[in-house]
């Protein structure tokens, strides 16, 4: 299903891990004289006549700049970095109204073992490795049964039966984990931000329970394989990555929220209502992904409008 990197398959995987990509981008950006700080907070960004010229960090140090470029999703950057009275009513009224709840949740397990599937038992593989380990793998057996995980998702309940999507890198990349062991990414599917009883840090624990129950269901083994479990809620990703909502796309991607409509009517082309202030994350076109194309071409817009001044 769909082709990567020229080669049939939804997916490609990283050697090395998917840091691997943003050591890359940072090593190029710094071979063009480019400073990085990691581990500092942009409060604001800093306006001069009503043109962005820097920001200001959390501690008050202000970094003057010709041109911003934010990274961060529409809501985050517009209703929380730029004051109120420089945007158009209209625009803040539009980006108020994306949508921006995650419904997503992500477990990453460590493994000492590789979960064994009853549609694919083992057939003597001395590395124990099989086809069905180096897929995507997808727990929902019908319609009916995605319909209703979305349904209770719709309610504010996380899905009793959830959707997962499981993927083990460490069968392509053996250097992500000690000899023997693995590295099982799962993503759950429905998990609403907004819970209409209780709240995530109660039962992020106990539903990720659930998670490995269901895949138990399938891969009978997975308990006594997973040595260590991360559990990152919609509550959590939006702590630990400032994702408003939780959400991972920025933004719904939505026939609403698309191509010309993205992040919002009137502003598809990365720039803002604010002179030299631009979006490049997944809030503008084309949206989330491992691409790279909403940085691109931001900064294609950015180059052709600072030869201009």
């Amino acid at each position: 299903m769909g082709q990567a990197a020229g080669k049939r398959g939804l997916w490609g995987f990283v050697r090395g891990g998917m840091g691997q990509i943003t050591e890359a981008l940072s090593s190029s950006a710094r071979r063009f004289g480019a400073e990085i700080r990691t581990g500092v907070e942009v409060a604001q960004v800093l306006l001069r006549d009503g043109r962005a010229c820097g920001v200001v960090l959390a501690d008050g140090q202000e970094i003057r700049a010709r041109v911003v470029a934010s990274n961060a999703d529409p809501k985050r950057t517009f209703l929380k970095m730029v004051p109120a009275n420089v945007l158009p009513s209209d625009f803040l009224r539009e980006v108020d109204g994306i949508r921006m709840d995650g419904v997503a949740m992500k477990i990453n397990l460590a493994t000492d073992g590789l979960p064994q599937f009853r549609a694919a038992p083992g057939t003597g593989r001395t590395d124990g490795i099989g086809p069905e380990h180096r897929a995507t793998i997808h727990i929902g057996p019908s319609i009916e049964y995605i319909d209703q995980a979305w349904q209770d998702a719709r309610a504010g309940r996380p899905s009793e039966q959830p959707f997962a999507e499981l993927t083990i890198p460490t069968v392509y990349d053996p250097s992500l984990a000690p000899p023997g062991k693995h590295i099982i990414s799962v993503f759950v599917q429905y998990t609403p931000y907004r819970l209409t009883d209780g709240s995530w840090d109660e039962r992020r624990e106990s539903y990720a329970d659930r998670v490995l129950d269901t895949i138990a269901q399938y891969a009978p083994n997975i308990r006594s394989v997973v040595t260590h479990r991360q559990v990152l809620t919609p509550v959590d990703l939006e702590r630990e990555f400032s994702l408003t909502g939780g959400d991972i796309f920025h933004g719904e991607m939505t026939p609403d929220r698309l191509f010309f409509l993205r992040p919002v009517p009137g502003w598809a082309r990365y720039r803002t209502p604010v002179a030299g202030l631009y979006l490049c994350g997944a809030g503008a076109h084309p949206g989330g992904g491992v691409m790279g194309a909403p940085g691109h071409n931001a900064a294609r817009e950015i180059l052709r409008d600072w030869k201009r001044v």
